[in-house]
């Protein structure tokens, strides 16, 4: 007889892990099915936590081996070994694996392995390596997430054309890396490969990387880049590729006509889609969006079937982490018939580049659309002290606030640990305040976080430190 639960969910990654955990809390039995062998997901296996470890373990690479001179630390040739940094990643991700793992018996949670599949109104098949499971459950939830975007001119190999996944582990250093696509994926695993010696071009169809990105915010961002060594070539479209003697040959056409890149390995990063596949949607009548791939859902995530729910990648808003976590939740205290939401507008964003960019809100080109009349505070790093003692002045934090009311649309920070204050910023905003309210905030000196006061203060004139 099968296992009855009063909810299964399909995928353990942020959204699956938190939604899980949360339902337990609130009393209700679970099951949640994950195909890989390890929990976490994409974000914790092949993404989120893997890609952070190697920009850190980069960073430092990169510091000891052109900026630690600079604080009077001597260190004599500085070497790379590979192996060991990509052991550390490892280390790191089986860390945060094991560390679910522990979670879910804490909050006992049966972790079922294999692919999970709908079969009929509360059942779902899972199919492991030797066995199939059927389980049986009042709420059935799918929190399956997201895959790369391949093209059809640039297939995906595995080898020497990858996706992050891929270009998270490979085995040395590329001497020449083209990235497709300049988006935060391929400007983040860009950056990791630049600071350990590989040469990093990045094809953009479009004329700016990041589009989504506060404009201001990403041409520095370009600038700093280009300053790194990473070399842009932008509104260029990829036509096609061709393998030939250990290279790829990779053929664009753009404003100055038809040009060909040729690298040893080639990361396609053009975006990712949700992952609907082999979940027998279909089957169970579950509808989905033919252009966009997702999931549509109620305001209690509920899809068009009863009984079913979807969060995360397969849904509407942005494919991040964070949001899916906050999806997990309010789905589940919906099930107990808790009043929750989840603010998709003030959804924070976080390029892990070095300097970071971090922002929420409105970015100036969407407020200057909406015609609202704004005002704009901004404050560089190199007027912040404890950017100074870091030796890290590059980058400025941007508020923009109504002209009259001061209510803060958008906060845009470009540098050093931009991603640990925007945080500030979210709530600010989620309690709809004011520039004013951040300005007279008493931040602690000396640290990077005063930089959003004093950009609070300079949208009324009132900066102290410029």
């Amino acid at each position: 007889m099968a296992e009855r639960y009063d909810l299964v969910i399909i995928g353990s990654g942020p959204g699956g892990y938190v939604a899980a955990i949360r339902a337990a809390q609130l009393g209700m039995k679970v099951a949640c099915v994950e195909k890989r062998a390890t929990l976490g997901g994409t974000c914790l296996n092949v993404g989120c936590i893997p890609s952070k470890a190697m920009l850190d373990s980069s960073e430092v690479y990169a510091q000891a081996k052109a900026h630690f001179g600079r604080h009077g630390v001597k260190i004599g040739e500085v070497g790379l070994d590979l192996p060991a940094m990509l052991a550390r990643k490892d280390k790191v991700v089986k860390s945060n694996t094991d560390g679910i793992a522990y979670l879910f018996k804490k909050n006992k949670i049966t972790s079922v392995q294999g692919a999970g599949r709908i079969a009929g109104q509360g059942k779902v098949i899972v199919k492991g390596s030797d066995k199939e499971t059927t389980l049986e459950a009042k709420s059935i939830l799918l929190a399956t997430g997201s895959e790369p975007v391949e093209l059809p001119v640039l297939k995906f190999d595995g080898k020497s054309i990858v996706s992050s996944t891929e270009a998270l582990c490979f085995d040395k250093v590329p001497q020449h890396l083209i990235v497709v696509g300049g988006g935060y994926i391929g400007l983040e695993l860009g950056s990791v490969w630049r600071r350990l010696g590989a040469k990093v071009t990045v094809v953009e169809f479009l004329p700016n990387i990041l589009p989504l990105t506060d404009g201001e915010i990403a041409g520095q961002l370009h600038r700093s880049l280009t300053k790194q060594g990473l070399e842009f070539h932008l509104e260029y479209k990829v036509t096609g590729a061709a393998k030939s003697g250990g290279q790829v040959v990779v053929k664009a056409t753009g404003k100055n006509g038809d040009v060909q890149f040729s690298g040893d390995k080639v990361l396609a990063a053009v975006g990712r889609k949700p992952y609907t596949k082999d979940l027998g949607l279909k089957e169970a009548g579950v509808a989905i969006e033919e252009r966009s791939g997702r999931i549509p859902v109620n305001e209690d995530f509920q899809t068009n079937v009863a009984g079913i729910y979807a969060i995360g990648d397969l849904i509407n808003g942005p494919m991040l982490a964070h949001k899916a976590e906050e999806d997990g939740v309010a789905c589940v205290e919906r099930l107990a018939g808790k009043k929750t939401h989840v603010n998709y507008d003030l959804v924070p964003s976080v390029i892990y580049t070095w300097p970071e960019v971090a922002s929420v809100g409105q970015t100036e080109e969407q407020v200057k659309q909406s015609g609202r009349e704004y005002k704009v505070g901004k404050f560089p790093f190199s007027a912040n002290p404890r950017a100074r003692c870091m030796d890290e002045t590059e980058g400025l934090v941007k508020i923009l606030a109504d002209a009259k009311t001061d209510r803060v649309l958008g906060v845009h920070i470009f540098g050093p640990r931009a991603s640990d204050m925007i945080a500030e910023a979210v709530a600010v905003m989620e309690f709809a305040g004011s520039a004013e309210d951040i300005a007279r905030i008493c931040h602690a000196h000396p640290t990077l976080s005063e930089a959003v006061r004093e950009a609070a203060l300079a949208v009324a004139g009132r900066a102290i430190h410029i």
